[in-house]
């Protein structure tokens, strides 16, 4: 990739892909395994790889909104933010005239 832009806005969707899913394998996790999930090491592990993202958005929400809802909201946020790097690197690719971006 010769544009800058571009490569910037493909590692950041990477980067989002990475919380995304992490948070979907810690969304499964948490169901198989109940109410035990906090002695889980697989669930432990998925906490740690989204911590930041759950941080960031309980810094943006305020303080009425409970915990135990974070990570969705986390979810829905991170989702939105890939869709709409989706669309702006489609444009990025249609402004610098590149075709199969």
């Amino acid at each position: 990739m010769s544009h800058p832009d571009l490569l910037l806005v493909s590692i950041t969707r990477a980067l989002l892909e990475v919380a995304l899913f992490s948070l979907l394998g810690r969304g499964a996790v948490a169901l198989l395994a109940g109410t035990r999930r906090e002695s889980n090491p697989i669930y432990l592990l998925f906490v740690v790889v989204t911590r930041p993202a759950v941080r960031f958005v309980r810094w943006l929400t305020p303080p009425a909104i409970a915990g135990r809802h974070l990570p969705w909201l986390t979810f829905c946020l991170v989702l939105g933010l890939w869709i709409l790097l989706a669309y702006v690197k489609r444009t990025l690719c249609a402004w610098h005239g590149l075709a199969g971006c």
